[in-house]
């Protein structure tokens, strides 16, 4: 009996590949940043065209234009133009781009961002922080001008000495060559007041930061609708 004639490589749908080896189930099962250039531009896009997988088409866009850079300074006549394409897609991919260049300039917008007092710190995290079932411990890094370099997240989860570890939250400071610090976390339970273990955890991480030369500003905590500051009110 004969075998089925196996499909001409440029037939091949996403769906002949392995179910492990399928964009989609590879960002579920290792995240996004394992994804390569083809494999997300093939999400993005969604499917090929008949008889064609999407990943041959992402793969003709890489080939055409370079690398993603060159893709999204193409405009969307040289993109609906790529054979697979057309405008839907071009539209799809304009829009991706337009999305990350976006996002960019926010985080640069961010990174001029001068913290200095309680209400500052709450206006840059509370959107992160809103309506999460875990407590989650950031790390403000500022430079000498107390303009904003990044938010650190350190840990999720029960906040205590054991997670939220000096080690690491000085091994991000350093990294950024941050002048000082703020720590941020927030209280599922939306009552921001501070407990006992958060005061002395507060406390340790002082005095690290005393040792190392980094200083600590404040520690913020955020509840629902209120936040307290453990600087403001005298607990450390």
């Amino acid at each position: 009996m004969e075998k089925p004639a196996s499909k001409p490589a440029g037939s091949m749908t996403i769906h002949d590949l392995p179910m492990a080896e399928r964009p989609r189930e590879r960002l579920q099962r290792l995240g996004v940043e394992a994804l390569s250039a083809q494999e997300i531009l093939a999400l993005i896009m969604g499917r090929g065209i008949s008889g064609e997988s999407v990943m041959v088409t992402a793969q003709r866009l890489l080939s055409q234009f370079g690398n993603l850079k060159g893709i999204a300074g193409a405009s969307l006549e040289e993109l609906a133009q790529v054979r697979g394409i057309g405008n839907a897609k071009a539209c799809q991919l304009k829009a991706s781009c337009e999305l990350a260049n976006r996002l960019d300039n926010r985080a640069e917008s961010m990174n001029k961002m001068v913290v200095k007092t309680p209400e500052d710190v709450a206006g840059v995290v509370q959107g992160k922080l809103k309506g999460k079932q875990k407590e989650y411990f950031l790390t403000l890094l500022l430079d000498t001008r107390s303009q904003l370099i990044r938010i650190a997240e350190i840990s999720v989860g029960s906040l205590d000495s054991s997670i939220v570890h000096p080690r690491e939250v000085f091994k991000e400071a350093l990294a950024a060559s941050a002048a000082s610090v703020i720590f941020v976390h927030n209280h599922p339970s939306g009552d921001p007041q501070a407990s006992a273990d958060d005061i002395k955890l507060t406390k340790a991480l002082v005095e690290a930061g005393r040792i190392m030369g980094i200083e600590v500003l404040d520690h913020v905590i955020i509840g629902d609708h209120k936040f307290m500051s453990l600087k403001r009110d005298g607990l450390f």
